[in-house]
């Protein structure tokens, strides 16, 4: 096949084969990309020996979806259950008290101190009546909107571990996330746009860093895309110094020589297919970002609502109004975490020494945003189709982690029972869905693992848990390991 004919030529439902490929490569990145989208349109296939394992071999839906995007806002350290969601009479009752019996817990940091009771008064909210604390006095307005689960449970009281499982389903590194996992299964809805895009705090990375917006051993298109919360959200937007335009097509051709020399000498790769395909968004993001980045359109009123008029809760409400902006341009799933790694001073949810202090600080700059994200989706109709998350790799226990005889300002891990919740898509609103024990230390009553919650939420996107696997090292791996059921009770 001659060049010319390359460039008429488009072959019907056939497979492009190495050469083809060369061909098609050789106009450079325009090239590659017209056959990226030759193929995504059907139009053409890539020869199975030469394919780049990009998306599921059994796609999606496997049951009609009721989500298409998700927004997964994601509290760094561990919130306490019960000072929000999870309200307990009974704990009042029997403050400055010790556990009792013969419960022995094995805690964190091993010291039991006394029980104490919600530092935060509790409300019925809502025509739902359900239970929400003055910590969120924004979302105690919206809890009609609410599938809260109170019967949480991980397998590590241990921040880093915890938080791996919280967004892969295991404790260990390497392993795809939840919205890596999405982007495979899915695929992505737009051409300029991530299907995966990470939000993190302004202050920081939560603990274990990069490895929470991992793709694990998935190709690494679907490894999750960092925008910032101030100033310009990603490296390399716009050059740094200006450059000629004749400059710019020269280097652009040779570019396409060096492509087309590896390609040549190598033919296709997994890996430089993937590393093509993204420096084909790369390119195409450097005029969608600053385009979906540009507030100027938005009302004074939405700034309002979502709090970027106020210092404390500007850094949040950006990534909340970002957050909603890229779902509207297409992007499936959208990560916002609250809170960076544990240290000194803390800079998340992590209340040891002083629970007051630390939570007052923390849910203020949330509070509102999280809450204008919910109206405004509902606004906009697009909550009957988006799935809003909020969760913690674990909860705060009863008693303070004192082994004093006084009643302890803080609270210890907790990873035995808490609470997280939904909103959204497909969903019962204005619910609660299980129950931890009298005191709120472990879960009683239809407990729920970090399994079953990917099960569920896969199961909204028209996924079956059991049916996205990838190949790997011998086994068919998928998020939910060989484990997890979808929680019914949950869903309209």
């Amino acid at each position: 096949m001659s060049r010319q004919q390359s460039q008429n030529k488009v072959p019907q439902q056939a497979e492009l084969d190495r050469r083809e490929w060369f061909e098609w490569a050789r106009a450079g990145l325009g090239g590659a990309a017209l056959a990226s989208l030759l193929i995504k349109d059907g139009i053409a296939q890539p020869s199975k020996s030469n394919a780049v394992p990009s998306q599921a071999s059994d796609p999606p839906p496997h049951q009609p979806p009721k989500a298409k995007r998700v927004i997964h806002l994601c509290l760094c350290g561990g919130f306490s259950h019960i000072d929000t969601f999870d309200y307990k009479p009974e704990l009042v009752k029997r403050h400055g008290s010790s556990l009792g019996g013969d419960q022995r817990p094995d805690v964190f940091f091993g010291k039991v101190g006394l029980l104490r009771k919600n530092d935060w008064e509790f409300k019925q909210r809502g025509e739902s009546g359900l239970w929400v604390s003055e910590l969120f006095p924004h979302l105690a307005e919206v809890a009609d909107e609410l599938t809260v689960i109170r019967s949480m449970v991980a397998n590590s009281s241990s921040h880093t571990p915890a938080t791996f499982q919280e967004n892969s389903g295991f404790r260990a590194n390497g392993f795809p996330v939840m919205g890596a996992w999405m982007s495979y299964g899915l695929g992505c809805e737009t051409d300029d746009l991530p299907a995966y895009v990470v939000l993190p705090d302004a202050r920081g990375f939560p603990a274990g860093g990069t490895t929470n917006w991992t793709n694990g051993f998935l190709p690494a298109q679907h490894q999750g895309v960092v925008f910032r919360a101030n100033g310009t959200p990603i490296d390399n937007l716009t050059p740094s110094r200006p450059i000629q335009a004749k400059s710019d097509k020269a280097s652009l051709e040779f570019l396409r020589d060096l492509n087309r020399q590896h390609l040549a000498a190598r033919g296709e790769s997994d890996l430089l297919a993937s590393r093509i395909k993204s420096y084909q968004l790369a390119a195409k993001m450097q005029q969608a970002v600053p385009r979906v980045a540009d507030f100027s359109q938005e009302s004074e009123s939405t700034l309002t609502d979502y709090g970027l008029e106020r210092e404390e809760t500007r850094d949040f409400g950006r990534n909340c109004l970002l957050a909603r902006r890229l779902l509207e341009n297409d992007v499936r799933f959208v990560q916002v975490f609250s809170g960076g790694a544990f240290g000194s001073p803390r800079i998340n949810w992590d209340g040891h020494e002083d629970m007051i202090r630390n939570h007052n600080r923390e849910a203020v700059r949330i509070d509102q945003p999280v809450a204008a994200l919910i109206r405004d989706l509902r606004h906009r109709g697009m909550l009957d189709d988006t799935l809003v998350l909020f969760t913690s790799e674990f909860g705060r226990t009863p008693f303070t982690q004192s082994a004093s005889d006084q009643v302890g300002k803080g609270r210890d891990h907790n990873q035995t029972g808490f609470s997280v919740w939904m909103a959204g898509a497909g969903l019962k609103p204005g619910i609660a869905f299980g129950a931890t024990d009298e005191v709120g230390w472990k879960a009683a009553e239809n407990p729920v693992s970090w399994y079953d919650f990917h099960a569920t939420v896969l199961h909204l996107l028209g996924i079956d848990h059991t049916r996205l696997t990838y190949y790997h090292n011998g086994i068919q791996r998928r998020l939910t390991d060989v484990h997890g059921q979808v929680v019914k009770p949950i869903l309209a």
